[in-house]
């Protein structure tokens, strides 16, 4: 049986720490989507205008595992397993960074599961790298609040590694709940999460549909692109940007006074703004499978995330109609996912003796 308590057992010392060293620590970090403002995270964009979003973390989980290993070297466990005896030599970027950053030496095996696909539009990495962060300061007997663990990430993710990634994945997954992001020039970011009302948890849950479209792409070249048009100035991507953030902000209000509709409703005006901003957000395949949900009932929807593939949202506020909808989805081939929204954000879920 898994327990709740973390306990502490005295083990070889951390470097540098001198602390007491966990024997195993187990993660349970979410997933996310995005309800509004999308892409105004990316440095490009907010420290020049500033950036403001709407996000929401789901019940999908990575789940990250620290041990502490007899061997006096690193074990690494994911898609791959690798074992090494120098950081350096590692060739997983995350966590040999994360490893490098808190100063954790050898004598150690991480190991990461998920629910969900990776490439799937739901913040994957920033998931994973959360929920390593907590992981690796609960084994060195560390706390850390979810603003710092989010920063932790980004600071690894988009600065020490260079990936075009921008704040909201890390935030979401550290928070938890429905949060809205209102990011300063400077990259300060100030967090709301909010409480809505029973009513509003209820549709957002029920009338949100997701669907995969078995595609599986990178973020990266789309992120890319998107903060490269930033950077050169191009009004047409700017516009749609300026648009997007307008649309989150509007997003969080009407949320506030309980119109989810308006949401739904937002979602079409959102993936059609997103589509501008690079021929890679979408293809044929894509808009028919879109146009098909909006003739079956579907108020609007849009691609989660980057674009180019994974999960499709669909809104659709009629029982009747989503019954329609989910049969019309199926027959295409598209696989549904029905997600929860989580409320805790990281969280350690246990030591196991």
């Amino acid at each position: 049986m898994v327990s709740r308590k973390l306990n502490y057992c005295r083990g070889p010392a951390l470097p540098g720490s001198g602390t007491l060293e966990a024997r195993m620590i187990i993660t349970k970090t979410p997933f996310r989507i995005t309800l509004g403002g999308g892409g105004t995270d990316l440095p490009a964009y907010y420290q020049k205008y500033g950036g403001f979003l709407v996000s929401a973390a789901v019940n999908g989980y990575m789940y990250i595992l620290v041990n502490r290993r007899f061997e006096n070297n690193y074990q690494i466990k994911y898609s791959k397993t690798e074992t090494v005896e120098s950081l350096d030599d590692l060739k997983h970027p995350i966590v040999r960074e994360a490893l490098k950053l808190l100063d954790i030496g050898p004598g150690i095996e991480v190991m990461s599961m998920a629910d969900l696909p990776a490439e799937s539009g739901l913040g994957s990495s920033g998931s994973f790298a959360v929920g390593l962060l907590n992981a690796l300061h609960a084994y060195k007997g560390e706390w850390r609040s979810p603003q710092q663990l989010a920063e932790e990430a980004f600071h690894i993710e988009a600065e020490i590694l260079n990936e075009p990634v921008g704040k909201q994945d890390q935030y979401i997954a550290a928070f938890g709940g429905v949060i809205t992001m209102d990011i300063d020039t400077d990259g300060t970011v100030n967090v709301k999460k909010h409480s809505f009302s029973h009513d509003v948890m209820d549709k957002l849950e029920s009338n949100c549909i997701y669907f995969h479209t078995g595609i599986r792409r990178k973020s990266s070249q789309v992120l890319t692109h998107q903060s490269a048009a930033v950077a050169k100035n191009d009004e047409a991507v700017l516009d749609s940007m300026h648009r997007i953030k307008e649309i989150g902000i509007q997003c969080a209000a009407h949320l506030e006074q309980g119109d989810v509709d308006w949401f739904g409703q937002s979602l079409d005006m959102h993936w059609q703004i997103k589509k501008r901003i690079s021929i890679n957000m979408s293809d044929p395949q894509i808009d028919h499978w879109y146009n098909l949900a909006r003739e079956n009932g579907a108020l609007g929807g849009k691609i989660i995330g980057a674009g180019g593939g994974g999960f499709f949202l669909m809104y659709c506020p009629d029982s009747r109609d989503r019954s329609r909808l989910r049969k019309v989805m199926a027959e295409e081939g598209l696989n549904e996912v029905r997600f929860r929204i989580d409320l805790e954000g990281t969280k350690s879920l246990a030591n196991v003796n």
